[in-house]
């Protein structure tokens, strides 16, 4: 396998070099004087199993590394791992999408036959749903695809705003014959997820009521609707409704902030409404699936291996679209995640999939290692710029731990001002990850634990200013979360993977997740350090710690 650039991930998979973000009405305009430049590759659109072949879509602009000629590209695999590049499956060509084929979804009708859902721009510039089906149902790469003459299958009707109506969702299919699906939009400032039914999947009807909505949060894009088990990591079918042991999730992407967050609830099929459940926000102070640079994801059932699998996109850091299209992308894939309800039904887990295991290389372990106050060990022996760290950390003692403030309710500003550079009493203790030898560049993942009342919290953070000395161009927050895991055991695990520019992070077995862009000027190469460290004043211990070299896949 070639080397990769230093800008591309390994475990990034696609690597699909994107343009702008996905889905923001104001950066859908088009550049024409860019658009001989290098072509650009958009966030992740539609993955599917079909026949024994995993597909993902992606929007793509093959003529610029701007926003403008939006296309359907096709990847597929077998393993998640090794990726190999088709034919584009969608172009804009006929009236219902001539100025653009954006977001969808995927669904599986009855007899094994996959569809497209997808948003076309008419040339109204009115967002459409469409509908596309494969020319070919015996090849399982499904390099062909055929988009219907009675498309539109969706448009938007009175009351529906015709500009902000896009992204459909995989369809469920109901006791009552019908199918149904959600459509992202808004009224006003409130979000909302529009829902249709059908029959026959090609003439569909309104609800009367919304699936969902939520005041304040803007836009809805990307919206995902999907059953998950109360009991085991199992997936379900979308089309898995009703009894005792399932709940619903909502995920929404929100344009106004430029991340996700979910709910978990029930959803009533014969009143065609979800209602969330009490235990967190329905609204951007919610849940998150990842609490970095994630954007624009999109889940699908994977019956091969009984396993919901999620997908996300990260953007690129630069604070001008001149230095994106310098470089001519601007964001990668994330690592596929498998994703399951947590044992408590408050919130869901995510880990990678196990295939990711698969590219582990050279390992090495240490086992019950003290962490002194403010020290490092570095991790030799591995490739500390491509690499996959699991690690347990010991607490010896939980009495030390600082107070915490009610009033901190924003875990990223928490981070900012607590930073790894700030001693605490527990913590911070992590990870120095993409550091170089004098720590004058360096990207941390790191915990901190207070204490709250009569129990203890723990905040979870990863980035920085100090992962890059190019301070000028780069948007480098302090991402953060609050990790909800009982620590009376005295036990903290931490599983980062690292690449080049990208570090994924899995915070107590996957209850808390960041995703952190970087760009290190100093930490390239071998001039790259990788560290497990404690800033705090009281001691931790390493219980155990295994770290890999990672492989590279074949990748398009």
């Amino acid at each position: 396998m070639a080397k990769l650039s230093k800008s591309i991930v390994w475990f990034a998979f696609l690597f699909f070099f994107l343009s702008l973000t996905l889905g923001v009405e104001a950066l859908h305009k088009v550049y024409p004087q860019f658009q001989s430049l290098a072509a650009v590759k958009k966030p992740l659109q539609c993955p599917m199993y079909y026949k024994g072949v995993y597909h993902l879509f992606y929007q793509y602009n093959p003529k610029g590394a701007v926003w403008g000629n939006i296309v359907w590209a096709h990847s597929v695999s077998t393993d998640l791992i090794n990726w190999f590049p088709l034919e584009h499956a969608l172009s804009p060509s006929k009236p219902f999408d001539i100025n653009g084929c954006w977001s969808g979804s995927a669904t599986i009708l009855p007899g094994n036959k996959p569809v497209i859902l997808y948003t076309g721009i008419d040339p109204d510039e009115r967002q459409v749903q469409n509908i596309a089906v494969p020319k070919n149902l015996s090849d399982p790469f499904l390099r062909e695809w055929v988009k219907p003459d009675y498309n539109p299958i969706i448009a938007p009707t009175i009351g529906v705003n015709a500009s902000a109506f896009r992204d459909p969702t995989t369809a469920w299919w109901s006791k009552d014959g019908h199918w149904r699906l959600v459509v992202g939009s808004k009224k006003d400032k409130r979000g909302t997820a529009v829902l249709y039914r059908s029959k026959d999947f090609i003439h569909w009807t309104k609800a009367k009521h919304l699936l969902h909505s939520s005041a304040t949060t803007g836009m809805w894009e990307c919206p995902d609707f999907f059953p998950v088990s109360l009991n085991g990591k199992q997936g379900l079918d979308t089309s898995s409704i009703g009894g005792d042991n399932i709940k619903h999730v909502l995920k929404v992407s929100l344009d106004l902030t430029r991340f996700e967050y979910y709910t978990l609830g029930q959803y009533f099929a014969s009143k065609e409404r979800y209602v969330p459940d009490n235990t967190s926000a329905d609204d951007s102070t919610g849940l998150r699936y990842d609490y970095g640079n994630f954007y624009a994801s999109k889940s699908f059932f994977d019956p091969s291996k009984n396993r919901r699998i999620l997908w996300g996109w990260a953007n690129e850091s630069d604070r001008t679209p001149d230095d994106q299209i310098a470089k001519g992308w601007a964001g990668v894939q994330a690592i596929p995640r498998t994703v399951w309800l947590d044992k408590n039904g408050k919130q869901l887990i995510q880990w990678p999939i196990e295939e990711v295991n698969h590219l582990r290389g050279e390992e090495v372990e240490m086992t019950k290692i003290p962490l002194v106050t403010r020290s490092r060990i570095e991790i030799e022996g591995i490739t500390p710029t491509q690499a996959d760290v699991e690690v347990t950390f010991r607490i010896p003692s939980l009495e030390h731990a600082e107070p915490f403030d009610p009033k901190w309710v924003d875990a990223e500003r928490l981070c900012g001002e607590k930073d790894a550079s700030v001693s605490g009493g527990i913590g911070p203790f992590g990870l120095l990850t993409l550091a170089s030898s004098d720590l004058q560049e360096y990207t941390a993942v790191f915990f901190r634990v207070f204490k709250s009342n009569d129990k203890h919290k723990v905040l979870m953070c990863s980035g920085g200013v100090r992962s890059s000395l190019d301070q000028d161009k780069m948007y480098k927050p302090s991402y953060g979360g609050f990790v909800d895991v009982d620590i009376s055991s005295g036990r903290l695990s931490l599983r980062s993977l690292i690449d080049k520019s990208v570090i994924e992070s899995f915070g107590a077995r996957g209850k808390t997740c960041i995703l952190s862009r970087v760009y290190p000027t100093l930490a390239i190469g071998s001039n790259a350090h990788l560290y497990v460290f404690n800033n705090g004043t009281q001691a931790v211990k390493i219980g155990k710690l295994k770290a890999w070299t990672m492989n590279s896949p074949n990748i398009n």
